[in-house]
């Protein structure tokens, strides 16, 4: 919703009644009056904050059910089931905190100046930074889902990982820019770091998984290939919505909720029933995952006797 309003608080000195006026010029003293910019007002309906209350319980029934998909598994083939349940779980937590009023903000841009760069135009819009903090954690365990399966390098995983954070904070900065520009160069930062998200799981991600089986290499072009789809389509609604301010605050929280739930919840369960089908091929941790420390080389009670 945009609501135009011009905001401005008139100053009027005091005067003091007993003091007598004593003339000081001939001539009238100019009155000065400021340009008063024009504000518009951006914030969601009751529509968005139905739509979030939705998506949180979504996320928080799709977590429980992660769970108990975890633990109907052996321990060496949950490590992609814990995964994906703490990307819904933060997402759970972070639709709690929008949809209760906490993780919002407004933030004022300057949209238009006039030559002598005075300020005529502001835009005070919700900007929902929860969802940022939400992105920067589960965007990560997402990726790490999908490397594992591939079986990516380690030394990809970490490029990987960073480019997606670096992608997530610069749309935050972006989001909070002071003026147009400013936020179109933050944009333009996201967008280049997610150009190496798509190389590094779309091309060296398929290199890996090219040495597994063809049931893993099918599933891994499938589901990646969703994933890399849906993120496409983030900073479209962020440069339509936050950027160019064309969708009003509700179209921004019904768009996000329904990728959101793609990327979050669909992902994983596709994700992982088609791992729980595949348990030969899937991927296998033992070691201190499985088992915890080794025995050796510990003291147990009842190891050492003292003297008698």
């Amino acid at each position: 919703m945009m609501i135009p309003d011009n905001v401005f608080e008139q100053v009027v000195p005091a005067v003091n009644p007993h003091r007598t006026a004593t003339p000081t010029s001939h001539f009238p003293f100019p009155t000065v009056t400021p340009d008063i910019p024009k504000v518009y007002h951006q914030y969601s309906t009751d529509v968005g904050h139905k739509t979030l209350w939705v998506v949180c319980i979504v996320m928080g029934l799709s977590s429980l059910s992660f769970y108990a998909m975890a633990m109907r598994v052996p321990v060496q083939k949950r490590l992609l089931h814990i995964l994906t349940a703490f990307i819904t779980t933060t997402a759970f937590l972070s639709y709690y905190a929008m949809a209760t009023g906490a993780g919002i903000d407004y933030h004022t841009t300057i949209i238009k100046e006039s030559k002598l760069h005075v300020v005529t135009e502001l835009v005070r819009r919700q900007v929902f930074w929860a969802r940022y903090i939400d992105w920067t954690l589960t965007t990560p365990l997402l990726l790490l889902d999908l490397s594992l399966l591939a079986g990516l390098n380690g030394a990809s995983i970490l490029v990987l990982m960073f480019s997606d954070v670096v992608m997530v904070l610069t749309g935050l900065f972006a989001g909070f820019a002071r003026n147009e520009a400013q936020g179109w160069g933050w944009y333009a930062f996201a967008c280049l770091a997610y150009l190496n998200v798509i190389y590094q799981l779309g091309y060296n991600g398929r290199f890996a998984v090219s040495g597994k089986d063809n049931k893993t290499k099918a599933f891994f072009g499938a589901i990646s290939l969703f994933t890399l789809a849906l993120w496409t389509i983030y900073p479209i609604v962020w440069g339509v919505a936050d950027g160019a301010r064309l969708v009003n605050v509700d179209g921004e929280i019904i768009a996000y909720a329904v990728l959101d739930i793609l990327a979050k919840p669909v992902f994983g369960f596709w994700l992982l029933l088609t791992h729980d089908s595949m348990a030969r091929t899937s991927p296998s941790i033992g070691g201190f995952w499985a088992h915890g420390l080794s025995s050796e080389g510990t003291l147990r009670v009842g190891d050492v006797h003292g003297d008698d």
